[in-house]
């Protein structure tokens, strides 16, 4: 009993010290968005609180910007929700929204945290493909214009994407394979099976080139605004509501070489291949040309 008792206070010890790091990032998130308040670009604006990089400050930048009337979110690929886009526009600005993963584990946590009673958030475990995608939506009761929606699936983003269409969001933010250069309108094969470490041993086949998404941007009536420093997420704005202070930019300027190195070798281990080796290995796999 005395173990069990001991083990019970230590998990609530944990559970302390990261609601106490949460509320601390949370803090320091909102002393960075005051200091970035002129920023000029979205260059500029980046900084993380939640976010795997800059986009946190980037969507604050964004929506100072971009007239939203409905400040709801949809955001799939989010884990466990501790590193995401939206958690820090929800926690500043009470948004509300809708988050998946395909793992129950992670749904579960999130359900079990304190967020998802300080914050209207509504989180749903789901495989997400290009079949299911509005249905999802659409039962979690979002649909018509929202305000931001972030693509982060590490495979088929293009084609969910593409396939959207209960919702119109105002801001879209997508990931990007920078490995694709700036200049293929590409994409991997949908396969509604798609797993990033199942695809190739590299991790680094998945998603879609910039150009790709760009492209699918304009067919859909967005316009590409930028991307992170890091080279992996690219922001887009809906053409209608687009500010003058937002200029649009073309591929070549928005894009932004990925820094960090990912790759591994067949065995799971980082190999550090440089972009040449990467983009040598890439070549030897199926892709879709998008090109128009």
């Amino acid at each position: 009993m005395r173990i069990l008792e001991s083990l019970l206070s230590r998990i609530r010890r944990v559970d302390s010290i990261e609601s106490r790091t949460i509320y601390l990032q949370e803090g320091i998130g909102r002393i960075e968005a005051r200091q970035t308040e002129n920023a000029k670009t979205l260059r500029e604006a980046e900084f993380r609180v939640f976010s795997q990089w800059g986009e946190d400050g980037i969507i604050q930048f964004l929506t100072r910007h971009v007239p939203v009337e409905n400040k709801t979110f949809v955001e799939f690929g989010v884990q466990d929700y501790l590193e995401s886009n939206t958690r820090f526009l929800m926690v500043k600005d009470n948004w509300s929204g809708l988050v998946v993963d395909g793992s129950v584990e992670n749904v579960d946590r999130i359900r079990r945290s304190e967020i998802y009673w300080r914050h209207n958030v509504r989180a749903e475990c789901a495989f997400i493909t290009r079949d299911n995608i509005n249905d999802i939506i659409r039962s979690a009761g979002i649909g018509g214009d929202i305000g931001l929606l972030s693509v982060d699936i590490d495979g088929n983003d293009y084609w969910v994407w593409q396939a959207i269409d209960v919702v119109k969001p105002r801001i879209v933010v997508t990931e990007y394979n920078a490995r694709f250069g700036a200049d293929r309108a590409v994409s991997v094969p949908y396969d509604p099976q798609f797993v990033r470490a199942h695809a190739h041993y590299s991790m680094i086949y998945y998603g879609a080139s910039l150009a790709a998404l760009a492209q699918l941007g304009e067919a859909k009536g967005y316009n590409l605004v930028g991307c992170n420093s890091a080279g992996n997420n690219a922001f887009f704005v809906r053409k209608d509501i687009q500010p003058a202070s937002l200029p649009s930019l073309s591929v070549r300027e928005a894009y932004v070489r990925a820094s960090f190195r990912e790759t591994r070798d067949p065995s799971g281990n980082l190999s550090f291949l440089s972009t040449t080796e990467e983009q040598k290995l890439l070549e030897t796999l199926p892709l879709v040309d998008l090109s128009s």
